[in-house]
């Protein structure tokens, strides 16, 4: 893992620092190689910050600290990406990420709003919008018949058909919580918080 931390004349690469489970960013920072040795060796990421003028580990005030899970550098050799799971929020305004929070989730709420768009539109010829229509005992219903398929299949030793009853439960899961007015991201919050 060779760095060219001297690319640019005050010897700093730039740190994208990205969450391991969401893949959201949550933050830019800067290391020098004293920095980044740092953070190899402790497993805690460690910048240098350019305001303070010396080497600044995030969360040594706050105690939210941002565990290490991988290290990438890039094409050039002159940026850092480093993917993390952290303690609790990352930006000092309280936001979980420095660029809002907004719109950076993964492909489980693509699908949700893809979910919610065809109930809202009314999509006629969707099968989401066809089940919706059924009734919330009818969702309800198909969850727990997906819930035992998937339970069956993980007696068994098809790793395909297991996986694909994992995508269905997921899947009919997101249309239930439609219909009862919870979001992904409320579920999401109560894991977080059983997670402290």
């Amino acid at each position: 893992m060779n760095i060219n931390f001297n690319k640019n004349n005050d010897g700093l690469v730039p740190v994208i620092i990205q969450n391991d489970r969401t893949l959201q960013v949550l933050m830019l920072g800067y290391m020098n190689e004293e920095a980044f040795e740092k953070t190899k060796k402790e497993g805690i990421v460690t910048f240098f910050s350019r305001s303070k003028n010396r080497l600044w580990t995030k969360g040594e005030e706050s105690g939210n600290f941002l565990t290490v899970k991988s290290i990438d550098i890039d094409c050039d050799q002159d940026t850092i990406l480093i993917k993390v799971i952290p303690k609790n929020v990352v930006c000092h305004t309280g936001s979980f990420s420095c660029f809002g929070d907004k719109d950076s989730k993964g492909f489980l709420y693509e699908l949700e709003k893809k979910i919610n768009q065809r109930i809202d539109e009314k999509v006629e010829d969707s099968y989401t919008y066809s089940l919706y229509q059924k009734g919330i005992n009818k969702m309800a219903q198909k969850v727990g018949e997906e819930a035992v398929e998937l339970v069956i299949e993980a007696k068994d030793n098809n790793d395909d058909l297991f996986k694909n009853e994992a995508a269905d439960l997921l899947y009919h899961y997101l249309i239930l919580l439609k219909a009862k007015n919870f979001s992904l991201e409320e579920i999401e919050k109560i894991l977080l918080e059983r997670n402290k």
